[in-house]
């Protein structure tokens, strides 16, 4: 039996060979379900930072809300990578970035890591230069300490330590090297004037600027496939959730200790980083919606000292993205 499976097999190939070598057997053809997208590659595609249809009601209503506050400065950013879809309110208009900033300045660093410039474990020394009061606590270590780039860059998000932070603006040149680092990426409002915390404003940024930052690098514009993880994943670990997180669960109707874990029961997860100076607060995000669909947002509020309306503000405006891209449970 052996012998004759051999000899027909043998026989069968031979005959075949020629055909094969002319092409003249080809692998049937799939037809796609939607012409307009390629077999291999079905599904989302990673979208682009390309602003098409805007979301006018929305836009109308951050406008209400932000002149039933008319002492405060607002400005927010929406766009669903996917198709376009915007809203907007003063979105260009730079004030102050309190931690906020570091989002842009984690992307500068990848973009390093990416070129080859720095390795993802270089140590990088505390000097009196880059000790920064306020949140962190690298700080708290003895002068000449090295701490390994990965880690620098994780707390500066996941605790935004501001003494991380400014190991990666010294290791990336310093505040010119950084800002022009900025400007070649198309985010004007976005300048590094102080070391962190800069507790009084003077480092700007803008919510269309903060929403491109990490629209950039999620449709892989501006890192590769390994470095996107890589933010992705630090940003996954900001602790502070009661921004954008909780307005979007507020405007689905409800509220909860932990925002994130209850916003996942209806498929939205948030990648977001805050901030924080008092006199300013701000939240930008990557937000997975439901129907597996992207998008970014961004809200920056400046007004009195620890005023509870400027986060007020910034939950009431992110609870109206959640009922207009979500609907009702």
């Amino acid at each position: 039996m052996g012998i004759g499976l051999g000899v027909i097999t043998g026989t069968a190939l031979k005959l075949l060979a020629p055909h094969l070598a002319q092409g003249a057997i080809q692998t049937p053809k799939v037809e796609a379900a939607n012409p307009s997208v390629a077999i291999g590659n079905q599904g989302l595609s990673s979208g682009s930072f390309e602003p098409r249809t805007e979301l006018k009601a929305l836009s109308a209503r951050w406008a209400q809300l932000a002149q039933a506050q008319g002492d405060l400065q607002a400005s927010g950013f929406l766009l669903v990578l996917d198709d376009g879809r915007y809203a907007q309110l003063q979105p260009d208009r730079p004030q102050p970035a309190a931690s906020s900033i570091k989002t842009p300045v984690l992307l500068a660093g990848l973009q390093e890591l990416d070129a080859g410039t720095l390795r993802w474990n270089e140590g990088l020394p505390l000097t009196k230069e880059v000790v920064g009061g306020g949140a962190g606590w690298m700080a708290s270590r003895p002068m000449g300490t090295r701490f390994p780039f990965f880690e620098a860059a994780t707390e500066m998000i996941r605790v935004s330590d501001n003494s991380a932070t400014n190991l990666l603006i010294k290791r990336l040149g310093g505040k010119t090297a950084i800002n022009s680092r900025f400007t070649a990426l198309g985010l004007p409002a976005t300048v590094v004037r102080n070391w962190l915390p800069d507790l009084q404003g003077t480092n700007t940024t803008s919510s269309r600027d903060l929403a491109k930052v990490i629209a950039m690098v999620d449709t892989g514009q501006k890192l590769s496939p390994r470095a996107r993880d890589l933010f992705r994943e630090i940003m996954g670990t900001s602790r502070t959730n009661t921004l954008i997180p909780l307005g979007l669960l507020q405007g689905l109707g409800q509220d909860a200790p932990d925002p994130d874990a209850a916003l996942k029961s209806f498929g939205i997860t948030v990648y977001n980083k805050t901030g924080d100076i008092g006199i300013a607060y701000a939240d930008a995000g990557l937000i997975q919606l439901p129907n597996g669909q992207r998008a970014v947002a961004a809200f920056m509020v400046k007004g009195p000292f620890n005023d509870p309306r400027s986060t007020d503000l910034i939950r009431a405006m992110a609870a109206e993205v959640a009922k207009t891209l979500v609907g009702k449970p």
